[in-house]
């Protein structure tokens, strides 16, 4: 299945993080933090101006972006977890 999301969506594969500290120590499920880090994997078209011009989205399929901790939604698509939200919810893109 493609996925096109609309407007200004943006959907993000979540990276995982590492499940243990430096030192060895193993994090439990329950402990661990949402995701903030991703890859962009599909991108809408971008958002309408007042004029109706389309304004280009700032990032491309396969960027790695950080994005806000509780911004974008989790949802699941025959069986993989992807993260949508708003391109305003990604804070920067790693390079």
């Amino acid at each position: 299945m493609q996925i096109k999301p609309l407007s200004n969506r943006v959907f993000i594969e979540p990276v995982e993080e590492e499940k243990t500290t430096k030192s060895g120590i193993l994090i439990p499920e329950t402990a661990e933090n949402k995701p903030v880090k991703g890859k962009v994997f599909a991108i809408g078209n971008g958002k309408l101006n007042e004029k109706s011009e389309r304004i280009p989205m700032s990032v491309k399929v396969g960027d790695i972006v950080l994005f806000k901790k509780y911004g974008p939604d989790e949802i699941e698509i025959e069986g993989k977890k992807y993260l949508v939200g708003d391109e305003e919810d990604i804070l920067a893109i790693l390079e």
